[in-house]
């Protein structure tokens, strides 16, 4: 069987592919294992060999010592998908899609290659652990979450969108700009804007939280809303404390015991107390100064947009930037944005929406996923507004819910968001039937 390293560009991939004489599979390789640093389970390759024959797969990989994989999808279009350090590609479907991929690629190759086999081809995760590896240096978690906001990536990432927007257009996915407005005075509302921040046993966090919130500045009336999710560590007696002091605090405690983030959003914005728009605050996070809610609520006025989301810093507790600094997002355009978000992992922070149209849609009642489920759903119809300067810090600290994540919450959350792009694929090829 042949074994070929990992190549990224296309002319270098597609010759490769092309020079393989043997029928059946070949391996590609991450760029660095080696053919001697691979240790096969016993029969690994005759299992994959048949299976491969079986299916007709276009291709397969396998989970492998102490690392689990996750299955493939139709929504699995993050161009980071660990499909572990080897797959296993069958030549002839791969010689079949050659014609498929972009011919100048310098960087996304494989992505293309993959694409275009899932369009003809099962795309098979054997859950069997086949092989195993010489110890390996750990990969930056959180350097590979934001690579695809990183500057100096900028042409990988612009490759990348290409190569994604071409699929979706392949499938019947690719919408064009979306350029549905909203009416920002339509309705009554007890105030403009509200905060919105579920909480839940974060004492140490929650006040400085909430009083970043109630010191904006704003030209209209606004308010913040917690809403405590039985809280067992003081945070309901502080947020009461607060309460009493500032009239614009509506604390609201739930009777439900099943409430996750989306839950609790939920429960915020079909209550009385909720404003024309509805502004993201995380319990252990501050806005950057008192001027974040004015300059969102401007922009929905400005540009009659249904979901805003601005810039966000990540910082430790003495507000001190730690990498990659500010998470700008510059990489949306209103052409392509919502296509391009099937790709990425986020669409960014702090998060805002007219209050009317979410209570509509409302967010799934999960704690990972919740955002991006409902900014997929908004940017299929509306368009969203961005702020690229900085409003927002994000504190990193030991309680954060990603903090020194495990592999397996790392599958499950992924896999989730694969399952949210899932099913916006097929909800967006609804609309063009």
């Amino acid at each position: 069987m042949t074994i070929l390293p990992f190549q990224s560009r296309s002319k270098d991939l597609k010759n490769t592919i092309l020079s393989i004489e043997e029928d059946g599979f070949f391996l590609l390789t991450d760029a660095a294992i080696q053919a001697k640093d691979i240790a096969w389970q016993q029969h690994a390759q005759e299992r994959l060999q048949q299976v491969g024959l079986n299916t007709q797969a276009g291709m397969l990989y396998a989970d492998y010592h102490q690392h689990p994989l996750i299955d493939y999808q139709v929504g699995s279009l993050r161009d980071d998908f660990d499909f572990g350090k080897i797959v296993w590609i069958n030549t002839a479907a791969a010689k079949m899609v050659l014609n498929e991929m972009p011919d100048q690629l310098e960087f996304a190759a494989f992505y293309a290659l993959r694409l275009a086999l899932s369009r003809r081809y099962p795309i098979l995760h054997l859950r069997e652990c086949l092989y195993r590896l010489l110890p390996q240096e750990n990969i930056d978690k959180e350097a590979r979450q934001f690579a695809y906001v990183d500057p100096r990536q900028r042409a990988y990432q612009v490759e990348m969108e290409a190569v994604c927007t071409q699929h979706l257009q392949a499938i019947g996915a690719y919408l064009p700009e979306r350029k549905a407005c909203i009416d920002t005075q339509a309705g009554e509302f007890p105030v403009e804007a509200s905060v919105i921040i579920p909480v839940r046993n974060r004492i140490r966090t929650i006040r400085e939280a909430v009083l970043s919130a109630l010191q904006q500045q704003c030209d209209f009336p606004f308010n913040v809303i917690v809403v405590d999710n039985h809280s067992s560590d003081g945070t309901r007696e502080a947020l009461e404390a607060l309460a009493d002091t500032y009239p614009h605090l509506q604390v609201i405690f739930p009777d439900r015991d099943d409430l996750n983030i989306g839950g609790c959003w939920n429960t915020a914005i079909d209550s009385a107390y909720c404003g024309r728009f509805a502004v993201q605050l995380d319990s252990d996070d501050l806005y950057s100064d008192e001027h974040s809610l004015q300059k969102i609520v401007n922009v929905f006025h400005e540009e009659k947009c249904a979901m805003v989301v601005g810039s966000y810093r990540i910082c430790n507790f003495q507000k001190e930037t730690l990498p990659p600094g500010l998470i700008d997002h510059r990489e949306w355009t209103a052409e392509n944005g919502h296509n391009n978000a099937l790709r990425i992992n986020g669409l960014g922070a702090p998060r805002a929406f007219f209050t009317p149209l979410l209570r509509e849609l409302h967010l799934p009642n999960t704690s990972y996923g919740e955002d991006y489920a409902i900014g997929l759903a908004i940017t299929r119809n509306y368009r969203l507004g961005r702020i690229y300067e900085e409003l927002y810090l994000c504190r990193r600290w030991e309680d954060n819910s990603d903090a020194d994540i495990s592999l397996e919450k790392l599958n499950a959350n992924n896999q989730y968001k694969d399952s949210l792009r899932s099913m916006e694929i097929m909800a967006r090829q609804c609309m063009k039937r």
